[in-house]
């Protein structure tokens, strides 16, 4: 038990260490590379952001099948998943850093069109942030594999210390140079150091010293086969995250905007702080379910499902009650009093969402990556064709509502949990009898 708390600490401060950095050195970062620089610094670390995602959409994959290959003590299976794994980021990641590379020159133009000084600096920035996707890509095989093994402290300790120094970084290179290059190549200097330190925790805790990339034609197969579901499931999140901030700018104004995003930046950590902290259930289960009874995972299942509807309720019941104050001290009178009509359809829409985290990782431990997706798309899909409908009624409170859509949707994903094999009275458990239902 102790260790799955230690876990959960450490998936929560994975989630919350750099929006907190941000907190404390924006200010500070702003004074420094003025207001031109500071937004160059901030697109590109959404561009950053952006293009870590779409290139390391596999981690869940190989978080899954590093599990099941421990929990059955096939060493050389395990090592080989890593390697397949890395061929697959690496050859992913170099891809989207060159797309980042050749669109740089593009992105600056448009970027910095009305500040023609600033477009080298732009340009450079831009560059630089291509082959940092392409670190966070590698990266994101070394954590996920120290994940499956149950080590969430070991590879979070170096990945947040990395993103903490670059926060500082970019507040002390302007005082020497004034440019986000500069910056930019400080944080690449530091995310290398990182990936180099994990690389060698990996290769101790593996016991090898052999890990260059593969791809083998049967493991790449499995990891594609499972990965290809979460790659589109982060994508389409990445997508459907940005559409009702655009439809609300297009249909009501920058005010609108501006209101509904204080909102969605209040209640988006009741899901994010959920699915951190309860991270450590999908190697978990994936490990267990190889060994033993079945129903030997419902204990862990059912005991996560208990913390996550515990806070979740406490952090609805919290931003219920006090969400609106909380927004006054933030942002405003003005800003509070826009949101106060959509700010609890927000909270519940973030609640929902978080309700249905213990049951998208225990499907995913079990082989069912295609049904989360499913869900998963379907409900942004009926959160975008709700905002044509609620938008022109509603307003501002028609988009918040839209985005209940997508929790109800992500519940759904406790009927099939709940007809898996494991649950049923009565009918005779054996491993050999009962597999888990593989979808890939």
């Amino acid at each position: 038990m102790r260790t799955h708390v230690t876990n959960a600490a450490f998936g929560t401060l994975d989630y919350i260490a750099y929006p907190a950095g941000m907190l404390l050195f924006a200010p500070a970062i702003l004074g420094t590379l003025g207001i031109d620089r500071y937004g160059i610094w901030a697109m590109t670390s959404a561009v950053l952001t952006t293009g870590a995602i779409l290139a390391s959409g596999f981690g869940d994959a190989n978080i899954r099948s590093v599990a099941q290959a421990r929990g059955s003590h096939r060493s050389e299976e395990l090592i080989e998943t890593v390697r397949s794994t890395l061929g697959i980021h690496l050859a992913l990641g170099l891809t989207i850093a060159c797309i980042g590379w050749l669109a740089a020159p593009v992105l600056a133009h448009y970027v910095v069109k009305i500040h023609a000084e600033l477009a080298d600096d732009c340009l450079w920035s831009l560059r630089i942030t291509a082959a940092l996707i392409l670190i966070r890509s590698i990266e994101t095989v070394c954590v996920s594999t120290q994940r499956a093994f149950g080590r969430y402290g070991t590879a979070i300790q170096v990945s947040v210390v990395a993103r903490i120094l670059s926060l500082f970084l970019a507040w002390l290179v302007p005082f020497y140079r004034s440019s986000v290059t500069a910056v930019m190549a400080a944080t690449l200097a530091t995310n290398a150091l990182a990936l180099w330190i994990q690389i060698l925790q990996l290769r101790r805790l593996l016991g090898t010293r052999r890990l260059t990339p593969s791809l083998s034609a049967e493991t790449t197969r499995g990891l594609l086969g499972f990965g290809v579901f979460t790659w589109l499931q982060a994508v389409a999140g990445l997508l459907f995250g940005q559409v009702d901030r655009l439809v609300a700018g297009v249909a009501l104004g920058t005010s609108a905007v501006t209101a509904y995003t204080f909102c969605v930046q209040l209640t988006q950590p009741i899901y994010g702080i959920t699915a951190a902290g309860l991270h450590f259930l999908f190697p978990l289960l994936a490990s267990d379910s190889t060994r033993g009874s079945k129903r030997a995972l419902r204990g862990p299942i059912l005991g996560s499902l208990a913390a996550n509807f515990a806070f979740a309720g406490l952090a609805l019941a919290i931003l219920l009650l006090y969400g609106t104050f909380i927004l006054r001290l933030w942002a405003g009178p003005s800003v509070a009093q826009a949101a106060s009509g959509v700010l609890p359809a927000a909270i519940w829409g973030s609640a929902l969402s978080a309700l249905s985290v213990t049951g998208s990782y225990s499907l995913l431990a079990l082989g069912r990556p295609r049904t989360v997706a499913i869900l998963n798309i379907f409900g942004g899909l009926a959160m975008t064709a709700t905002l044509a409908l609620l938008v022109p009624r509603c307003g501002l409170a028609g988009i918040a509502y839209s985005r209940l859509l997508p929790g109800f949707v992500a519940m759904l994903v406790y009927i099939p949990l709940a007809n898996q094999p494991m649950w049923r009275i009565g009918q005779p458990d054996s491993t050999n009898r009962i597999s888990i239902c593989e979808e890939v």
